[in-house]
């Protein structure tokens, strides 16, 4: 019966096979999390870095503020999305409630 291709052998070699594929995938998620922690170790595991920088951040504002400009606007205006204006607005109002709390 070696060499012989019915139906349960050719079964039995896609379950060994769908195992190895199992096996692989938990190997790469194992060395992927040990390559993290020796690069977070040596202080080079970074975040995304941010699409805008503190001062164009602090201008999107300014200009939003004015009320001048769009979302979509100020989105095309500084080469992002409009999510990351709606951030930039949101982080600026908290950082004013924050502000306005410690000064009571």
């Amino acid at each position: 019966m070696i060499g012989r291709f019915d139906g349960s052998n050719r079964s039995t070699w896609a379950c060994a096979g769908c195992l190895v594929q199992i096996i692989e995938s938990d190997h790469i998620r194992l060395r992927t999390r040990e390559g993290m922690k020796v690069a977070k170790a040596k202080g080079r595991l970074r975040g995304k870095q941010p699409k805008l920088k503190p001062r164009q951040e602090a201008h999107l504002v300014e200009l939003h503020r004015a009320g001048e400009h769009s979302t979509a606007e100020l989105a095309e205006l500084f080469g992002v999305g409009r999510s990351t204006v709606y951030r930039a607005i949101e982080r600026a109002a908290v950082k004013e409630r924050s502000k306005a709390s410690d000064n009571r």
